[in-house]
């Protein structure tokens, strides 16, 4: 039993660097549904590097479909810097039999397709066009009803059994739909009336904007079709040919009455997601920006129909929204449009941040009802930053409760009833404070010279303050580097209020750039990740005073305001 256990583990061990090595890949036809006697294109996507892969085992396919021939073809793209290739295997497949044949799951660089079905109907009545004319066309379009901004297929096919030298085919064009051409045409042979014919395929997404009964009016080709076995001509003889694809009809139904006021998004299938999501592994800290993406992809919708995302505003973090991206791509007949929005996230306080749910709202065409699609809420833990204090702030539901517990708890209700009194009277206290600076300022101005001996204590005084600076310049607390240097400064020079008069009154640069810094950080708020380690290098041997006295800001005009409010 340990033995077979043991097998079946290294077993398992094995198969890891197969699966993970196994490429993404894809199947897709050309066409779901053909007609018996005409030609399917079964193409495998496979994404990232692909590298040598050979055709995989289609001989699965045998009992339902001639293989006619293969392809290869690939490319890469760049899309936000980031480049990634294709590899595309096609086989032109032609069913054998009518009915719902399945093209099973193919085993193609270690991945799985996924299954595909392909709607076979019988061949088309061998009627006087089919087995007379040299070139006809047919019509189609899928589905032929649908609702105000769906995307429909419609499909244009042109049958030559001769050599056609030149040609123009009519764009169709009505008022009430929207045509865009997906794709490049796609050419195969099929037999129709016991004559082999060449086909050419052009395929339109339509968008109806309106609601009602719409037909879409025949299509004309024009072109010279050669004869090369005439012998009356040396390259053959030319003609001209003429055909028309038949109208076709569709009925548009409106958006639903109910509704509502968001985006009607009417779509064969819809996805959202949101990718960058914090794990265990790789912790969120304060301050440290969280990069996340929301991806929004439809089939059936073209990028501009599709609605702007954000995130709502979050309890503990503040939310940056980047450029958004669009693109869309033809994936068989469909469109499928793509929206990509990111958001930078950056938490300003450690605890518990929860990003809410988002939902959306869309129809889903295949199964004509509504679909609701669902980010849920995520919920994690962000630790203090790198440096930071691991004292916690209480949470303000904690403080309220130790305050109503407290005896004081009827004297705050009071106040809370009446904020606008203490709001007054803040003012006032306020108002009054900056007078009484003001007047202190201007005393200092008009105080005459020291006496020797306070000018010694001046100095004794600004060497201690000097010594407290430095020692604040040695940690990361800018608050504390801030006061500490004001407060040597004024020693010095008593007018000074702010760390702009005391650059403003240096004359070295290193100790202007340093107090530039220090304001840089300090305002910016990371003093507990941010050190200056040359700080206290440049102010090591006291201030360099400007000569004249004077600082840069200083003006010859009177102050337009008596005193500055910080």
């Amino acid at each position: 039993m340990h033995r077979r256990l043991i097998a079946w583990c290294l077993l398992a061990l094995l198969l890891i660097p197969a699966l993970a090595n196994a490429a993404d890949v894809q199947a897709t036809v050309d066409r779901s549904t053909v007609a018996l006697g005409e030609t399917v294109t079964l193409n495998l996507h496979i994404q990232g590097d692909a590298g040598n892969i050979a055709m995989p085992d289609l001989s699965v396919l045998g009992n339902d479909f001639d293989m006619l021939g293969t392809s290869q073809n690939s490319s890469v793209s760049v899309v936000n810097g980031a480049a990634t290739s294709e590899l595309i295997l096609g086989v032109v497949l032609r069913p054998l039999h009518t009915g719902s044949l399945q093209i099973p799951s193919l085993n193609v660089a270690g991945s799985r397709t996924a299954p595909l079905q392909v709607e076979v109907t019988a061949a088309s009545p061998t009627d006087a066009r089919a087995a007379h004319s040299d070139v006809f066309m047919e019509s189609q379009i899928e589905p032929s009803h649908g609702y105000v901004g769906q995307q429909l297929s419609y499909v244009v096919r042109l049958f030559f059994a001769t050599s056609i030298s030149d040609g123009s085919l009519e764009a169709p064009q009505l008022n009430g739909l929207q045509f865009n051409k997906i794709g490049d045409d796609t050419n195969y042979s099929v037999e129709r009336g016991g004559r082999q014919y060449h086909v050419l395929e052009r395929r339109y997404a339509v968008v109806p904007q309106h609601a009602g009964h719409v037909e879409i009016p025949a299509l004309n080709f024009q072109g010279v079709a050669m004869d090369p076995s005439d012998p009356d001509s040396f390259f053959g003889a030319r003609k001209p040919v003429t055909a028309s694809a038949p109208a076709v009809s569709i009925d548009i139904k409106p958006t639903p009455s109910d509704w509502g006021g968001t985006a009607w998004l009417p779509a064969r299938q819809l996805t959202l997601t949101l990718d960058g999501l914090p794990d265990a592994q790789n912790p969120v800290r304060v301050g440290q920006p969280l990069n996340l993406t929301m991806n929004l992809q439809a089939t059936g919708l073209p990028a501009e129909t599709l609605p702007a995302l954000s995130l709502p505003p979050l309890d503990g973090a503040t939310v940056y929204p980047d450029k958004p991206t669009t693109t869309s791509r033809n994936d068989g007949p469909w469109i499928v449009g793509q929206r990509q929005e990111a958001f930078a996230v950056v938490p300003n306080r450690a605890g518990t941040l929860t990003i809410p749910a988002t939902t959306l709202k869309w129809w889903n065409v295949l199964t004509d009802r509504m679909e609701v699609a669902q980010i849920p809420e995520h919920s994690f833990t962000v630790l203090p930053a790198i440096g930071a204090s691991d004292v916690q702030t209480a949470k303000p539901s904690e403080a309220s409760s130790v305050a109503s517990a407290s005896p004081s708890a009827p004297a705050a209700a009071a106040s809370q009833s009446t904020p606008w009194r203490w709001i007054a009277l803040g003012s006032f206290a306020l108002w009054l404070i900056s007078v009484l600076a003001w007047l202190v300022w201007r005393n200092s101005r008009r105080e005459p010279s020291p006496r020797p001996a306070a000018a010694e204590h001046a100095n004794a005084s600004a060497r201690e303050r000097q010594r407290a600076f430095i020692a604040a310049a040695g940690g990361s607390d800018t608050t504390a580097q801030v006061r500490s240097l004001l407060a040597w400064a004024r020693s010095e020079r008593p007018a000074i209020q702010h760390l702009g008069d005391l650059s403003g009154l240096l004359g070295d640069e290193a100790q202007r750039a340093a107090i530039a810094s220090l304001q840089q950080r300090h305002y910016a708020g990371t003093s507990s990740v941010a050190r200056d380690t040359k700080l206290a290098e440049v102010f090591k041997r006291g201030f360099v005073w400007r000569a004249d006295g004077r600082s840069e800001e200083a003006s010859d005009l009177p102050p337009l305001y008596p005193f500055k409010l910080h």
